[in-house]
């Protein structure tokens, strides 16, 4: 299981990658592993506003319908609208390709309240 260095992880499973001073947001090796085959994501609206640790947008499997919770607050500036024709990138490229949502965050602080990769790790082992 991939768990790459740069990015910061919340206990729910999602990464953060900061880009810009925009936080990416998607979700982790774990979790698209514990969801199996992704079918279909239900995004957010691009400007629409997302509040830390609240269900921002919806990633269904074959499996379950799971919600994806925003790592920080702030404004949706971009979603990542080829995931509509290709969901399965969730599965196949969870890092890069399958990221989910682009926040212009409101609190840069609460950056600081999420996992390193170590800590991230240490959590999964915990589970």
């Amino acid at each position: 299981m991939s768990i790459p260095e740069n990015l910061r992880y919340t206990e729910s499973h999602e990464w953060v990658r900061e880009d810009g001073g925009e936080s990416v947001i998607g979700i982790t090796d774990f979790a698209q592993h514990e969801l199996t085959d992704i079918v279909f994501v239900d995004l957010p609206e691009v400007d629409s506003e997302v509040e830390a640790k609240k269900a921002c947008c919806v990633v269904e499997s074959t499996k379950i319908a799971a919600d994806i919770y925003a790592p920080v607050s702030g404004k949706i500036v971009a979603v990542n609208e080829e995931l509509n024709d290709h969901p399965e990138w969730v599965n196949e490229s969870p890092y890069e390709k399958g990221w989910l949502v682009r926040i212009a965050p409101s609190d840069k602080s609460e950056l600081d309240t999420l996992m390193n990769a170590a800590d991230y790790q240490s959590h999964l082992d915990s589970e």
